[in-house]
């Protein structure tokens, strides 16, 4: 706990104890007083599985409400760790549903405060829902933890490339063990990450206490697939034998295709409108390439505005509805990386 917080104000609450050896189901529970609920709580589901000696792995998902693939793998490791923990060397802490408010409604933010959990880092003991879980994840799992992974996907308005991802640290020896832990990981792609806008992420939150971080986007459109969650589900087992907490061969296809992400590489709509992509997914693209076109709603005597390729790439990401809006991030292009 931080010296300045006292235990007199301490709000949210751990109803399990990640020290106690075996299998707990519990919740992080935070106040939320309402009009429904004058003594009302938020719970946020938590699993510890213990057993024997071994790192601590943090499993995070549904950090934003409307990604799946994260929830869905998490639930599952969960409920197969807890049949057998004895096949298990170190802790398991698992957080299958961190915003729980935004996961009640399929929503990437919480319906409570608006609040993005992975914009509020390190938290906030007096502020609201969203703030009160992230301090408490914060301040009392993360010292716990060896590593975090937190599985994300593109919510309903974004589609990825399915990557694992690191970012490019300072620290040489932490990058070091980061990129390894990714390519355990085993996703089809590896991205060396560079955030479009890292304040208040998990992300630089668990890095910045020196501990290996790792996340993924895992497709998205606001649901999930048997391919993705399959990337998933092997994922997260993986992490844990690539630790030693499980026994057992990595489960992976074949190495990760490592990938950048180049200056001049995220493309964003000038004009709000009717959304065609010309470039799919994995598509290879040259700069002046047409990646999309927009075109105005209510005009048939205007014509649409063609969005070409700032660079060479391959296409990592794209816009998911169909209609977009000025400065909605409608394609990001990323380049292969020499094997590191």
């Amino acid at each position: 706990m931080r010296a300045d917080v006292s235990p007199a104000i301490e709000r949210a609450s751990l109803t399990i104890d990640p020290e106690r050896a075996g299998v707990q189901h519990g919740w992080i529970s935070v106040p939320h007083s309402h009009d429904d609920s004058a003594w009302g709580a938020v719970r946020v589901p938590i699993a510890c599985i213990k057993n024997g000696s071994g790192p601590t792995v943090l499993f995070v998902a549904g950090n934003h409400g409307d990604e799946y693939e994260g929830q869905i793998a998490v639930h599952k490791l969960v409920r197969e760790l807890a049949a057998d923990p004895g096949r298990l060397s170190g802790r398991v802490l698992a957080a299958p549903a961190l915003n729980a408010p935004a996961v009640s409604v399929g929503r990437r933010t919480s319906p409570i405060d608006g609040g993005n959990m992975n914009r509020c880092f390190p938290g906030d003991r007096l502020g609201g829902v969203t703030a009160m879980i992230a301090d408490f994840l914060y301040r009392r799992l993360l010292p716990l933890a060896d590593a975090v992974v937190d599985i994300h996907s593109g919510g309903r308005t974004l589609s990825f490339l399915p990557f694992a991802a690191v970012h490019d640290l300072p620290d040489a020896d932490q990058f070091a063990r980061s990129l390894a832990a990714m390519r355990a990981f085993g996703a089809p792609y590896g991205l060396i990450m560079t955030e479009l806008d890292s304040a208040g992420m998990l992300d630089t939150a668990v890095e910045e206490m020196g501990k290996i971080f790792i996340t993924t986007e895992l497709a998205g459109g606001g649901t999930a697939s048997a391919e993705t969650v399959a990337i998933a589900d092997r994922g997260v087992r993986n992490v844990l034998k690539h630790f030693g907490m499980l026994d057992g061969p990595l489960e992976r296809t074949r190495e990760p295709t490592l990938l950048d992400m180049p200056d001049g590489g995220v493309h964003v709509a000038d004009d709000p409108g009717l959304f065609e992509i010309v470039a799919d997914l994995g598509q290879r693209v040259s700069a002046g390439d047409l990646l999309a076109r927009i075109y105005p709603l209510h005009r048939t005597d205007r014509p649409a505005q063609e969005v070409r390729a700032q660079v060479d790439g391959i296409v990592l990401q794209r816009h998911f509805p169909g209609l977009i809006k000025e400065g909605d991030c409608l394609a990001i292009l990323a380049e292969e990386r020499p094997a590191l």
